[in-house]
């Protein structure tokens, strides 16, 4: 067992209500309304800024150049998947312009800023605990919902998401990003401080199963 499987055994319930959430099976199964989805999208692409700047943090925080070179591919990675909110919130008129100007929802500030809280007043491990749920959380997801391939996926409203998550590049960047982890952990770990680290995780799944409910009540307030 690495120690992302470790952090989420000690907090199931957390875990649970972040990959499990409604919005979560509602996308799955197709039933999601669009709006909660374009809401969640616009957020979402406020969301990936403050983690850009994250994983910044992570290459300040750095003393090796493997570290700072793993902070690059995350950076590199989230300036990627960007470009699929970007593509997707076209489709509804929404410039990436239109995204920037949104403000953020107070569910984006309370994630965004503990990760950054985290990096700022802890050391590396601290902020890459921080970051793992999404990072690796969402590979899990993609996975999850797509078990027999995209392909499988057909006309599902919602293929394209799941595509991005479920597929190849993703799934690699989830995997370096858990072997970083492991790494980082063997480097600056104690037991003792395992409980404090999986206090973290805890409360950063939390978080994340905030993100989709605000997703979801944003689509309900945008219906009425």
């Amino acid at each position: 067992m690495d120690i992302f499987d470790r952090l989420k055994a000690a907090s199931p319930a957390d875990w649970q209500s972040y990959v499990d959430h409604a919005f979560v099976r509602r996308m799955g199964d197709g039933t999601l309304p669009e709006a909660a989805f374009r809401a969640y999208l616009v957020q979402d692409y406020l969301f990936l800024i403050q983690f850009a700047r994250a994983y910044a943090l992570a290459a300040y925080k750095s003393r090796t150049l493997a570290d700072i070179g793993v902070a690059q591919e995350g950076l590199a990675a989230i300036l990627h998947e960007t470009g699929l909110h970007v593509r997707l919130c076209a489709r509804w008129g929404l410039s990436q312009a239109d995204m920037e100007a949104a403000a953020e929802h107070q569910a984006t500030v309370a994630y965004t800023r503990f990760v950054l809280d985290c990096g700022a007043a802890g050391d590396l491990l601290d902020l890459h605990v921080a970051l793992a749920p999404c990072v690796v959380g969402y590979a899990e997801i993609g996975r999850a919902l797509a078990p027999d391939g995209v392909d499988a996926l057909k006309d599902h409203p919602y293929r394209e998401w799941i595509g991005e998550y479920a597929g190849a590049g993703y799934q690699g960047v989830a995997a370096t990003a858990r072997r970083h982890l492991d790494d980082l952990a063997a480097r600056a770990m104690t037991e003792r401080r395992f409980t404090e680290l999986a206090a973290l995780f805890g409360k950063a799944s939390r978080l994340e199963a905030d993100f989709w409910q605000m997703g979801l009540d944003l689509g309900a307030a945008a219906a009425r």
